[in-house]
């Protein structure tokens, strides 16, 4: 095991992105809003319906390597006969984990699929753990057997002239664009591209958030045996309350349970 340190590209020590690995992409999402600048209803997030074929996984964390193909062409293979070996050595070149993110020309309709055994395989020994495509993916249960995740439009038979158009650009999947090295959070819910300026507090964010729901509105609606709703809805009332105001000293005003400023029955009613 290499012991070189990453690029300076790569923001985040690997033992930070274990961690993130270890909560679903919403969670992720839930620590994202709360510090990020960008809008959080139009951004990061893919904006179309996908598949996650291997949801039994779990997600997937890593930097994107970026490429696009349209396997419906043939002219991209006469006109680059190295295009294969050359992108390979891209992909080689960079620090894992890394997930390759796939712009397929072709959608919405796939006529080929860029992924199979043999290319899961070549990806997966050079440290790439899985990919997003916004086209198809065949072999299905031997990818699963490679260990290479894979969330995409659809599945297909063959691979048609899938080659490698050009990589390393930024890329259009799912009604969202991706940057080359950007950080990718991913599983059965979606994918969450992070930008770069909101990498470092992402983590503590995520671990702190998912810590409060646990303190607040989660056991608010464990322990409703035995409670009147009434009693019930005030104790969902204080939990709200509770998170919105310690998740806003930390970090800012809004987010899922962060709207609440006062229990419903002390609001001021609007005038009129």
């Amino acid at each position: 095991m290499s012991t070189a340190p990453l690029p300076a590209s790569r923001h985040l020590p690997h033992s930070d992105l274990l961690e993130l690995r270890r909560w679903n992409t919403p969670t992720i999402y839930n620590g994202w809003e709360r510090i990020t600048a960008h809008p959080i209803a139009t951004t990061g997030f893919n904006r179309e319906p996908l598949t996650d074929f291997m949801p039994e996984m779990g997600a997937m964390v890593g930097y994107a390597a970026t490429v696009v193909i349209e396997p419906s062409n043939p002219a991209h293979g006469a006109a680059n006969p190295g295009a294969w070996s050359a992108y390979r050595r891209y992909i080689a070149s960079l620090s894992g984990p890394t997930i390759v993110v796939v712009q397929d020309l072709d959608r919405p309709h796939a006529v080929g699929a860029f992924w199979g055994e043999v290319n899961s395989g070549i990806h997966r020994a050079l440290g790439c753990v899985g990919t997003i495509i916004d086209g198809a993916i065949r072999d299905l249960d031997d990818m699963k057997a490679v260990g290479f995740k894979a969330l995409a439009r659809s599945l297909a038979v063959g691979h048609a002239h899938s080659t490698p158009v050009r990589w390393g650009c930024p890329v259009e999947v799912f009604g969202r664009t991706v940057q080359p090295d950007q950080l990718i959070h991913a599983d059965k819910h979606g994918f969450l591209a992070i930008p770069r300026e909101d990498e470092p507090r992402l983590l503590a964010a995520a671990r702190y958030l998912d810590a409060l729901e646990c303190q607040t509105v989660i056991p608010a609606t464990r322990e409703a045996p035995g409670q009147t709703r009434a009693q019930l809805l005030a104790a969902i009332d204080a939990a709200c309350v509770r998170y919105g105001a310690e998740a806003a000293s930390t970090f800012k005003p809004g987010g899922e349970w962060g709207r609440d400023a006062q229990p419903a029955a002390t609001r001021t009613p609007p005038a009129g």
